[in-house]
């Protein structure tokens, strides 16, 4: 591609930019012999994400995050890089955190959100090209959710939660304070990370002025909109939205199309879709004729386990939707149309690996763009066809990278010194048939250091969803339980996504069924290799991960050691606690009409069969898979005399949020596995 010789963006001397450039010109660590990976280097790997291409196709500006272990914080800064390569540098200061890097549409300004100054709502902030520090755009009262450029920049699309009109009811203050009953009337009464769900402020769109700052509303009501996509022209706006009569009855949401002149705040809309289940992502083609969207074809109760279809429609709803990747039978996402309309850019999840590919608007016919062993995780096309993303694989860290053709770069080398001071885990990829000929993929990673013909004491980990996807990207879990002299083994049994709809379906209300038969197949293979130990085996996994592990241990006691994170037991004590009402309703139906399923998938009716050592772990605020679950299963294993411990963690949800509680929990897993496994004397206290 030819690019025009710029005059490089004058940021880079402004005091901010000079203020964090030391940070580049550290010497590497790798001038030392490369030690082993420790837990607590996971957070010296910096994250990086969401890589935006000027238009010019000069730059690339992306995000960096950050987390200081020693504060229990983590911060994101936004850095910018020539895609004729060189030294990156930042734009924002180290210390405050920005995000959504977006370029103005004719590259004047780059725009991000951040919240600065005590008690700062998040608002939209610009740095300009000619040079001098960034300045805040908006000034919108209770924050800006997420903002879009107009196509001609005049504009910004903006989603703004209603503001919070409820007077202060004299709580008190202190850390004695009472505080207000949490009173509900709806179906969904809590989420995960969110708490109950009390508060019914709705998010909606609205159109900002950036030259006269004049603010319009142009959706209301009572549902909340999001995934705004302006038309080309910029006189329209495709919005998803659930606006059946009751949002937590079902899992439909549609697109919807509104003008963006509108004066009775979306009082006249256009429905696009009508598909009963999740319609998202709307894209528009250049000639504002055709909006591309992800849907599903199945019944919708089958949501969890569904594919990711890339479908069409026109933009006044008119005619039927075509759907271009049934044949593909892998999930779409970050839909793009191409700029001459023909075809439109997709992310696709791939046996473990994620690609850009173009999909041809008429036939489906499927181009992959950026593929490979690789995880390829979003992307963002400049001019001439180029593609900006960010790419991992077993022995790196996400980083950015411009492709051409088929010409790839690396742009950026954030985690390089640090890998380069690491000693990392060999990976291969290996392939399987469970019992009943299915074939299954997993990856192995080895111990560093490790020795052909050596049997290894060997840990297998279980991803969580169940419909989750282990891969070809860095797997920082992996990789530190290998550096302490474990054998590594993840799979990818049925349920998984990325290998096609039937391969995931096939879990359907039988949990714990195929997807054991898998794992232990695996455990066989790696065993029948030569590579693990068979008297030395541990499981473990967080969410459904953890749930899976439950199942094995009810199942067999080939495991010397268990680690079960946030995971579930009896399934009917989570009916109404968990914030899983209407998908587990779905898929096992009401408890009181069909009882017996749930109790058939319960590992804890079978409690009684567990002899392995168990360790359960999780968050004291998780509504996802609540703790009552960690805590029965680990009261149930203490009265029988089981070896069993339960570590939880204040405050925090299925994710743990705090850094130091994660370094805990590594550490703990080790501990267990250490006494268990490799048969060593102490345990974590």
């Amino acid at each position: 591609m030819k690019r025009p010789t710029k005059v490089p963006f004058r940021m880079a001397l402004s005091a901010v930019a000079l203020a964090s450039t030391a940070t580049v010109l550290v010497p590497p660590l790798a001038a030392q012999t490369p030690r082993p990976l420790e837990i607590e280097d996971q957070y010296l790997i910096k994250r990086v994400g969401s890589p935006q291409v000027s238009p010019d196709g000069e730059w690339v500006a992306y995000t960096v995050s950050a987390t200081k272990l020693e504060k229990d914080e983590s911060n994101t800064q936004i850095w910018m890089v020539s895609t004729r390569g060189g030294d990156p540098f930042p734009l924002t200061m180290s210390g405050e955190s920005a995000s959504s890097p977006k370029w103005s549409p004719d590259g004047k300004y780059l725009s991000f959100t951040a919240s600065r100054g005590e008690d700062a709502k998040s608002q939209v902030w610009v740095l300009e090209r000619r040079g001098g520090e960034a300045r805040p755009l908006t000034d919108v009262e209770q924050g800006v959710g997420g903002y879009e450029w107009s196509p001609d920049g005049s504009k910004l699309l903006l989603t703004v939660r209603d503001a919070d009109t409820t007077e202060a009811s004299g709580e008190g203050s202190g850390p004695s304070r009472v505080r207000e009953p949490w009173v509900m009337d709806r179906l969904q009464t809590k989420r995960d990370g969110r708490g109950y769900l009390t508060d019914t402020r709705k998010t909606h769109l609205y159109v900002f002025d950036v030259k006269t700052k004049k603010l319009t509303q142009i959706t209301s009501g009572r549902w909340d909109e999001g995934s705004p996509a302006w038309s080309p022209d910029g006189s329209k706006v495709a919005f998803v939205s659930n606006r059946t009569e009751d949002p937590d009855a079902n899992s439909n949401s549609d697109l919807w199309v509104v003008s963006a002149n509108n004066t009775d705040k979306g009082g006249t809309l256009v429905r696009i879709t009508e598909y009963e289940g999740g319609d998202g992502g709307p894209t528009w083609s250049p000639d504002g004729m055709w909006i591309a969207y992800t849907t599903g074809i199945n019944d919708p109760r089958f949501g969890a386990f569904e594919t990711r279809h890339l479908a069409i429609r026109a933009s006044d709803g008119t005619g039927d939707r075509r759907v271009l990747t049934e044949a593909l039978d892998r999930s779409v996402g970050s839909l793009k149309f191409t700029s001459d309309g023909e075809g439109i850019l997709v992310t696709i999840s791939d046996e473990g690996e994620g690609h850009v590919a173009r999909i041809d608007a008429e036939t489906g016919a499927v181009t992959h763009l950026i593929d490979g062993e690789i995880r390829s995780s979003g992307f963002s096309v400049g001019p001439d066809g180029l593609l900006a993303t960010v790419i991992s694989d077993p022995h790196t860290p996400g980083e950015v990278f411009i492709q051409m053709g088929d010409e790839r770069t690396q742009l950026t080398q954030v985690n390089d010194s640090l890998m380069a001071a690491v000693q990392l885990a060999e990976v291969r990829n290996i392939h399987f048939n469970s019992p009943d000929g299915t074939e299954i993929e997993g990856w192995v990673f080895f111990p560093p250091g490790y020795e052909a013909g050596q049997r290894y004491p060997t840990l297998l980990r279980i991803h969580g969803g169940p419909n989750g996807m282990y891969g070809v990207g860095f797997n920082t879990e992996a990789q530190i339980l290998a550096a302490n002299g474990y054998l590594v083994l993840i799979t990818n049994p049925r349920g998984s996504s990325g290998y096609g709809r039937e391969f995931g379906f096939a879990l359907w209300q039988k949990w714990g069924i195929p997807d054991f038969e898998d794992v232990m197949a695996g455990v066989d293979y790696v065993i029948d290799q030569g590579w693990a130990d068979s008297d030395r085996l541990g499981v473990g996994g967080w969410s459904y991960g953890g749930i899976l592990t439950n199942y094995v241990i009810t199942k067999t006691d080939r495991f010397k050691g268990a680690i079960s994170g946030a995971s579930m037991g009896l399934m009917v004590a989570n009916f109404g606690h968990d914030h899983y009402q209407l998908g587990n309703e779905r898929e096992w139906g009401n408890p009181w009409e069909n009882r017996q399923l749930w109790e058939d998938l319960s590992p804890w009716n079978d409690i009684a069969n567990v002899t392995t050592p168990s360790l359960f772990m999780g968050g004291e605020s998780d509504w996802n898979v609540p703790i009552l679950n960690s805590e029965q299963m680990y009261q149930a294993l203490k009265r029988r005399g089981i070896d069993t411990r339960l570590v939880v963690y204040p405050g925090q949800p299925h994710g743990l949020r705090i850094p130091s509680y994660n370094v805990h929990r590594y550490k703990e897993y080790l501990a267990w596995y250490d006494k268990y496994v490799k048969g060593m004397e102490e345990v974590a206290g």
